[in-house]
């Protein structure tokens, strides 16, 4: 807790290397190692993000580079390597935040050192987001991404089992396998670790695509919310990406609320909510004072526009925040007077905390403290509700750190919590 407040983070991150990764591979995946080799690309250490000490591997499936600096010609900036296994669009463009440096190997393996870096910013509970890999993964071939998922999911579980109370993760369910994304939900939905669901969608294909009816169906069946987290510059990439002209700085700034809003649009205007009664859906990574203005509009043009929703449904998307089936995680950079507007029109039970730890928007080890000083904006309720109560309605919580603690448990084997 953090001055008495109940703090979830619902946006942070793991990256295992493919090395860690393959620790997990079962027969299936590692017969067919070799096929990956065109996605790896060897990483350089960038100190105090939370990786190793030595290179190491990530698969990198298709990214886009965004080259082009604002102001020039096309085609007049540097040459740069495109395709699988080459550079990601924000290697070596963005500022650190943060002022302290978290423990080495946590976005790995290094599960205990997390929990010690948690600690100092007085966060009860770390919901775990894979990197960009995960979505990019649904432009391979089906069986080989699926062996990746496999092992991802015994990752998690080994990761969170230093203290599945305060480490929650999700599963990841391809679009391109229903039923196995449905098989797997029900095989993990009574794991202590799971909190929640994200649905890969392959490009092309919609949330509300009856095809996915199994997903959500399993979803339901555990009380298992939707998690939506936006990447950018891999597969399935974001609405717009062939004609935002080729900006890095445009392109991040436009994709994680284009593809959110999109999302949140079908969800909403589907009968998803309907058909499915337990299901809620929340967005990371993705801001949050354009949900507001974005609800009102949909609200207004579900009414405005003929023939685009179903006759049967039930409420309006306004209706459907109202009603507590709708999330959405802070980003500290829109600070306490966007978050006032948001809480004005859509109430106090919408947002979320998020932080992005161990990323270097993450202001560690000041992020929930700064957050926390918007209290004399948005108020006392707001407040604490923003930092955990709300998140604690939306994720689905086997356990909690805040019941009589259990005999301590041992991180994962070999780790440990030195820097």
């Amino acid at each position: 807790m953090r001055h008495g407040y109940r703090v979830v983070d619902v946006d942070t991150h793991v990256t295992p290397s493919l090395e860690v990764l393959l620790r997990y591979a079962d027969r299936e995946l590692l017969a067919r190692r070799d096929e990956l080799a065109p996605y790896t690309r060897t990483m350089t250490p960038v100190p105090g993000r939370g990786h190793p000490t030595e290179p190491y591997e990530v698969l990198r499936v298709d990214p886009r580079p965004y080259k082009r600096v604002a102001g020039m010609k096309a085609g007049a900036e540097e040459p740069t390597s495109t395709g699988a296994g080459s550079k990601g669009a924000l290697e070596g463009r963005v500022s650190n935040l943060a002022k302290g440096k978290p423990r080495d190997r946590i976005q790995h393996d290094n599960s205990a050192g997390r929990l010690l870096d948690m600690d100092v910013e007085g966060v009860d509970i770390n919901v775990l987001i894979p990197a960009p890999w995960a979505p990019g993964s649904t432009a391979l071939d089906r069986d080989l991404a699926l062996g990746l998922y496999r092992a991802y999911h015994d990752y998690q579980a080994d990761y969170c089992s230093a203290d599945p109370r305060r480490l929650k993760g999700l599963i990841l369910a391809p679009g391109h396998d229903p039923e196995w994304a449905a098989r797997t939900i029900r095989k993990l939905a009574g794991e202590e670790w799971v909190s929640a669901v994200w649905p890969l969608l392959p490009e092309g294909v919609p949330v509300d695509d009856p095809d996915l009816a199994p997903i959500f169906e399993a979803m339901d069946e555990a009380d298992l919310p939707l998690l939506h987290h936006s990447f950018f510059y891999e597969p399935p990439y974001f609405p717009g990406y062939r004609d935002i002209w080729d900006n890095p700085v445009v392109a991040r700034t436009a994709a994680h609320v284009w593809g959110a809003q999109r999302l949140i649009s079908y969800v909403l205007i589907s009968g998803m909510l309907d058909r499915y009664p337990s299901l809620r859906v929340a967005t990371v990574e993705t801001g949050h004072s354009w949900l507001a203005h974005w609800i009102v509009r949909l609200t207004s043009q579900v009414s405005y526009v003929k023939g685009g929703v179903r006759d049967d449904l039930k409420h309006t998307p306004l209706e459907y925040v109202q009603m507590g089936k709708v999330f959405c995680a802070i980003e500290a950079h829109e600070g306490p007077q966007l978050t006032r507007g948001a809480i004005d029109i859509l109430g106090e039970d919408v947002l979320m905390y998020a932080s992005d730890f161990p990323h270097p928007e993450c202001m560690f080890p000041e992020h929930t403290d700064h957050v926390i000083d918007w209290r004399d904006t948005i108020g006392e309720s707001a407040t604490r509700k923003l930092m955990g109560e709300n998140a604690i309605r939306y994720l689905r919580l086997l356990s909690d750190p805040w019941e009589t603690a259990p005999a301590a448990s041992p991180g994962p084997a070999g780790q440990d919590a030195e820097i």
